[in-house]
């Protein structure tokens, strides 16, 4: 645009002075000339527009907003018109309740009431973009500020409407899924009317009021508490089967031994014991005539 000024006022003067009764007459018609160019060179700049990657440009002419969008490169373009860029790539939206973390400063947690009537905080982020062929409706309808038009106050509206459908518990626990892709749904809706495409929704934590932390933690002890003393009382269980069965099975023992010795086998043990005995250069105290005449051993000197 300044080459394309600085042409016209080159021609304007170049012409105002195209007197011969000037002295600097003779200026003229390089003016001109410089005019010219510098107006050619303002005209081929202006008609050329660089687009960067990842963006598209929509185009304004007098007010009024063209259909065709500029794709990244370079574009030959109306030298008149004026182009808006609008940025298509992945973009995220993050509101916590942590500090300097979302993109509002401070405490930005989605506020919400549960079916339980308990007040509950949602962290989340959004990832979206706008759709390339939307650009110029959403210039036109919108603005370049559709993150504070649309984005936010339209994500903040549809986690409450659907957070009336879960009691607390539920939303932290088990219906914390479900309730992540009911709002993801809804929001999809809106923002496709509105040329933007929701890609992804994260709830990243869902914060719950004091009592009902209380609780839940009182009910996990307890369900600690409750496992523990049922694997104590497996243990139990486990040693007096044990205890059972070794019991049992020395009573086997005892039965079997008892019904398996006979005179004749003791009376044959001893010669045995005897016999090795005598062999024995030892000296050995011995009582004849115990119970089936058995020798009983009561020293060894």
């Amino acid at each position: 645009m300044l080459f394309l000024f600085l042409g016209v006022v080159l021609l304007i003067v170049g012409f105002a002075i195209n007197t011969p009764a000037l002295a600097f007459a003779r200026y003229s018609r390089p003016l001109k000339v410089v005019g010219v160019i510098l107006l050619a060179l303002g005209l081929l700049s202006s008609s050329i527009r660089q687009i960067e990657a990842g963006r598209v440009g929509v185009q304004k002419l007098f007010g009024r907003i063209q259909g065709d969008i500029l794709e990244e490169g370079l574009n030959l373009v109306n030298p008149l018109v004026t182009v808006t860029d609008f940025d298509v790539k992945t973009q995220n939206y993050t509101m916590s309740g942590t500090v300097d973390e979302g993109e509002k400063a401070g405490d930005d947690a989605i506020s919400v009431l549960s079916a339980d009537g308990l007040q509950v905080g949602v962290d989340l982020t959004e990832l979206y973009r706008v759709i390339p062929s939307e650009a110029p409706k959403v210039l036109r309808e919108i603005g370049t500020d559709y993150r504070d038009k649309i984005v936010r106050p339209l994500t903040r509206t549809r986690i409450r409407d659907n957070a009336v459908y879960y009691d607390a518990v539920a939303l932290y626990s088990t219906k914390r899924d479900e309730f992540q892709n009911r709002i993801m749904r809804s929001i999809e809706v809106d923002f496709k009317k509105r040329g933007l495409v929701l890609e992804q929704l994260l709830i990243r934590n869902i914060d719950l009021p004091a009592s009902v932390k209380r609780a839940i933690e009182s009910k996990i002890n307890a369900e600690q508490e409750s496992q523990k003393m049922q694997f104590v009382l497996t243990k139990e269980r486990q040693e007096a089967d044990r205890k059972r069965v070794e019991a049992q099975g020395i009573a086997d023992y005892q039965k079997i031994v008892a019904t398996g010795l006979t005179d004749q086998q003791l009376q044959y043990e001893a010669i045995k014991a005897q016999r090795e005995l005598a062999a024995s250069p030892n000296a050995k105290i011995i009582v004849m005539g115990g119970k089936g005449n058995v020798p009983l051993l009561l020293g060894n000197q």
